[in-house]
């Protein structure tokens, strides 16, 4: 299984839009990453009812570093060029040359 970073836009819109992306992100082979400072800006929305759907499901904390949480995700993705990144921010995507998910229309995932 290939590694997927998520960030915290892609979370929360997920949910929002009541998409499932534990089950498809594993349908397409991928193993959740969910950085700390993802974790943490949760932590600070006040998103208790996302941060206890994550813990019901299988992933893998990781702990990064930098500045702030799109600086760490970019670091981390340029030293590991074969980790995917699930984000909506186009920032984000523009800055980084790894494989990326974003969400197709209103429920589907793909990858770009």
């Amino acid at each position: 299984m290939k590694p997927v970073l998520l960030d915290t836009n892609f979370i929360l819109t997920c949910i929002k839009q009541k998409i499932d992306f534990f089950e498809d992100l594993e349908f397409l082979g991928l193993e959740v990453l969910i950085p700390d400072g993802v974790i943490d800006e949760l932590k600070k929305l006040k998103q208790t009812s996302i941060l206890k759907s994550l813990e019901k499901n299988n992933f893998n904390k990781i702990i990064l570093t930098g500045k702030n949480v799109d600086n760490s995700i970019i670091n981390y993705a340029k030293k590991n060029p074969e980790i995917f990144v699930a984000t909506l921010d186009r920032e984000l995507q523009k800055k980084l040359k790894n494989k990326k998910i974003i969400i197709r229309g209103k429920k589907k995932l793909e990858i770009i």
